[in-house]
């Protein structure tokens, strides 16, 4: 888990992938604590893939789980929800030169994505913070 986290690190201060300032500043051993990837956290299966038709998503979803750990309202959540979309569609695009690549699927899975986190993501995002 602390190398796919470093990977995020990485992207974040490359500029590849936005990530609040906190992110940065926060060690990758904390991070690692936080971060479970894609998926709920306390699900009893890993349902939710880490690669999107051969991307690896993985740091898309580190920084969410980062923004929904620290975020405080429903602006937050918001907020970290579109970061999620944006970091997802900047990963697919990386290397949408590959002619193989079916980057027209891969953004219609991504929007799938930001979907179920923008609707069913209230709990997670509100686990004990009340």
């Amino acid at each position: 888990m602390i190398m796919s986290v470093q990977k995020a690190i990485y992207y974040a201060e490359a500029g590849i992938l936005f990530a609040p300032a906190s992110f940065l500043t926060t060690g990758p051993d904390r991070l690692a604590q936080i971060c479970n990837g894609c998926g709920a956290a306390d699900a009893k299966f890993d349902f939710v893939p880490d690669r999107i038709y051969g991307t690896r998503i993985s740091s898309a979803c580190h920084i969410h789980d980062f923004m929904y750990h620290t975020g405080r309202s429903v602006e937050d959540k918001e907020e970290a929800d579109r970061v999620f979309l944006n970091n997802l569609l900047r990963l697919i695009g990386r290397d949408s030169y590959k002619w193989y690549k079916p980057t027209r699927l891969q953004r219609i899975r991504a929007r799938g994505y930001y979907l179920a986190v923008h609707h069913f993501g209230g709990p997670a995002f509100w686990a004990g913070k009340n």
